[in-house]
């Protein structure tokens, strides 16, 4: 039966702090929207005060169903071009050395968004040069156009998570494809050989030893340099339940064995999630 009850390694503090609200109100200043807010994330009061958000363009409500996940689901308004803008002018505010942009999946457009994000990217490169810019994307059904539109620009990150394991992926990712997902990241490459890929997986929900295993060399194969690990944890009655909590030794274990195939950098852990100390991804 899944596993209920937090372990005593998972704790987070109350999210508060002067950096906190002033990046809160400044949020809401210009209406934008974080995944860290969205999806629940554990470690916003962290991230928040260090000065790093990641920005969720596009909305607040996804086209996608996926199980694991808090996002608003449904059809989503029409874009608001004035966003890139605000995100840039934003980030030009606080200073930001590194920032992090997400999106909510946006099917119901003809390019998926793919353009919208590219904008933000150069908005931000425009006002904050000194800014390096981390992007978490949807698998844009697969289209190389979209990916090539994204990757041609001053972008130092791209990342898209496989999230879990092949067998898995009805039941926590449905209307997403495995072999689809890592043919984004290696597109990514085609299409700009030096652009660093990042790629995450949650650990929890019943996946094997093995299949992980067999996925990092997947990503590999793929030229992914970085990876990140991390537990699920439900974030609402209507996700899906936990079905293990993964104790800290078997992260470090597993960090350990991504390295030895050649990743980067790994950053694996009860509570990382795919921009949780994505500053210190490059290093």
């Amino acid at each position: 039966m899944p596993q209920r009850r937090l372990p005593g390694w998972i704790r987070t503090r109350v999210p508060g702090g002067e950096r906190y609200r002033f990046l809160k109100d400044t949020l809401r200043r210009y209406n934008l929207h974080t995944v860290c807010e969205e999806a629940q994330c554990p470690n916003v009061g962290e991230c928040w005060n260090h000065g790093a958000a990641t920005f969720m363009l596009m909305g607040d409500t996804c086209t996608r169903h996926c199980n694991f996940c808090a996002v608003g689901k449904g059809h989503p308004g029409e874009l608001d071009a004035s966003e890139p803008e605000h995100v840039a002018m934003v980030i030009e505010a606080l200073g930001l050395d590194y920032a992090v942009l997400t999106s909510v999946n946006r099917d119901d457009l003809p390019d998926q968004g793919a353009n919208h994000i590219a904008l933000t990217i150069e908005a931000v490169h425009r006002r904050s040069p000194q800014c390096k810019v981390d992007a978490l994307v949807p698998d844009f059904r697969g289209e190389p156009r979209c990916v090539e539109r994204i990757v041609n620009t001053p972008l130092t990150v791209f990342a898209h998570n496989i999230e879990t394991v092949p067998r898995l992926y009805k039941q926590v990712r449905p209307g997403a494809i495995y072999e689809r997902s890592l043919h984004v990241l290696e597109m990514a490459k085609e299409f700009r050989s030096a652009i660093r890929t990042k790629s995450g997986l949650m650990l929890g929900l019943g996946e094997t030893r093995n299949e992980l295993l067999e996925i990092f060399t997947a990503l590999r194969r793929a030229g992914c340099d970085i990876l990140t690990l991390g537990q699920y944890l439900q974030p609402t009655p209507e996700q899906l339940p936990v079905w293990r909590y993964v104790a800290p030794k078997e992260f470090s274990e597993l960090r350990d064995d991504a390295l030895a195939l050649g990743f980067r950098h790994v950053e694996s852990g009860p509570l990382v999630r795919s921009s949780y100390h994505a500053w210190q991804h490059l290093g």
